[in-house]
């Protein structure tokens, strides 16, 4: 990777930072909330269902400017983070935040697919056999549901890598701090004589969410196999 420099390879870690964090976060309550939808009767689920999906909808700016506010020294959270010492506006923790946000809803509609499809003679089965509902989940729905828990962590993670609109606005774009491989391809495209550099980038982009669906391919296949 000699084509690259230095804060390259500081924005491709950083990269791979924020996107797992963001994805083995998101990952528990992702599950949670497709369970609530699939295996509960509450009221309210359609707005509940509604306000998951909303970043699949709205502009990713929308979305960056929203937690800003969120977040902010007047926000309803960013107060009382302050208190504590907790900043979150142009940090690493604020980029993992916005990449969570928007790739969650992938997240959560591949889970639900996948626990929907779920024969549910079997839950009732273990049910009737004296299982909790904690037992049922843990040993028959979960399992079962493996494969469509590894797709949308695939997929959130590869929507987590090319995230830029809702990062820029709450993490900015701060070199080895939150600049990501989006936001670095940004700086280049803004900064005269540095098309070379975007395009290598840009190279490495599409090199790494290939390889990513080729591993969430190969995974697939496997579990199939199981």
């Amino acid at each position: 990777m000699s084509f690259l420099q230095p804060s390259d390879l500081n924005a491709i870690l950083l990269s791979f930072k924020v996107a797992s964090t963001a994805t083995l976060l998101a990952t528990p309550l992702g599950i949670g909330v497709a369970y609530l939808l699939v295996h509960t009767r509450i009221p309210g689920k359609a707005i509940i269902e509604g306000i998951v999906n909303l970043p699949l909808v709205l502009p990713p700016v929308v979305i960056g400017y929203l937690l800003l506010v969120l977040f902010g020294r007047r926000g309803w959270i960013g107060g009382l983070l302050i208190r504590l010492d907790i900043q979150v506006i142009f940090t690493l923790t604020g980029a993992i935040i916005a990449s969570a946000v928007v790739g969650f809803p992938l997240l959560v509609r591949s889970v639900r697919l996948g626990m929907e499809s779920v024969d549910a003679s079997s839950q009732m089965a273990a049910r009737t056999l004296g299982a909790s509902a904690w037992d049922a989940f843990f040993t028959i729905t979960l399992p079962l549901s493996g494969r469509a828990v590894f797709a949308g962590m695939t997929l959130m993670f590869a929507r987590s890598l090319g995230e830029f609109g809702a990062t820029i606005i709450l993490a900015g774009n701060i070199p080895g701090v939150t600049q990501t491989i989006p936001l670095a391809i940004y700086e280049y495209t803004s900064s005269p004589g540095g098309d070379r550099m975007a395009l290598s980038l840009c190279l490495v982009s599409i090199l790494l969410s290939f390889a990513v669906l080729l591993a969430s391919g190969a995974a697939s296949k496997s579990l199939d196999r199981k």
